[in-house]
């Protein structure tokens, strides 16, 4: 993107090594930033840095502990990574909730709470939440998914108040439905509960919301997270930028 140079920047990217993750590690390195290539998926983590010249960091995000015993310096946070289950309430695991809210919401407070004080320490910071629309609407059958982006929405505001001070800016992006492999594992799961065949996933589950009836590529989602680390988004905090096809604003 025009106008957005992120020389002698470092960004650390989480779930790097597939869907949004790629996208958004490519474009912070097309800014010139040095990216730091976060997965567990070690051999995906060293593919995806070694394409864009990144170090690959192999961090399991469930591992709570460890990861709250790590140290991390970065200029820029993309909090990416994620997990989806699909199930009512009622036969919904709640080990697989708790692991959900452990990788969406515990593990970015832990991220966040790690690099701001180098950033307030340089006077400079951007702290990019890879939410939903699911952060701002809910869906039934995805009670994890959405109680999880809609709390990471609230430590998105909240690290925008404590960062301002600092020239630190916290911003969520939701889109829609992104064409990435996290979606493409859903499509067997809503059939199931919906009654419906997988070809209709798409159309009759996935889109009925959206004006815009297609899928979300992962450059889009990329192309709006590393806008909102130029110039132009200096005063940009705080916000949840919709990429959903004009789903919300039903």
């Amino acid at each position: 993107m025009a106008g957005v140079d992120l020389t002698g920047r470092t960004a650390l990217v989480t779930g790097a090594a597939s869907g949004i993750g790629p996208a958004c590690a490519t474009a912070m390195a097309d800014g010139g930033a040095r990216v730091l290539v976060v997965d567990r998926d070690a051999d995906g983590a060293a593919r995806v840095a070694g394409e864009i010249g990144g170090e690959a960091v192999v961090v399991d995000l469930a591992d709570l502990d460890a990861l709250a015993e790590r140290a991390f310096d970065a200029d820029i946070l993309v909090n990416n990574a994620g997990i989806q289950t699909v199930a009512p309430i009622v036969e919904f695991d709640p080990a697989v909730f708790r692991r959900m809210i452990d990788i969406m919401v515990t593990a970015p407070f832990l991220l966040t709470r790690a690099v701001l004080p180098g950033m307030y320490a340089r006077g400079w910071g951007r702290v990019v939440n890879i939410s939903s629309v699911h952060g701002l609407r809910a869906s039934a059958y995805k009670v994890a998914y959405v109680t999880a982006k809609h709390a990471l929405e609230g430590l998105s505001k909240v690290t925008a108040l404590e960062g301002a001070g600092h020239g630190v800016t916290s911003n969520c992006i939701n889109p829609g439905y992104v064409r990435t492999p996290l979606v493409e594992r859903q499509i067997a799961d809503q059939a199931r509960v919906h009654g419906i065949p997988e070809s209709d996933v798409i159309e009759k589950v996935m889109l009925v919301e959206s004006a815009v009836k297609r899928l979300l590529e992962p450059a889009e989602v990329a192309d709006l997270a590393l806008w909102l680390c130029g110039p132009s988004a200096a005063s940009v905090t705080g916000a949840s930028h919709t990429m959903d096809g004009g789903w919300s604003a039903r």
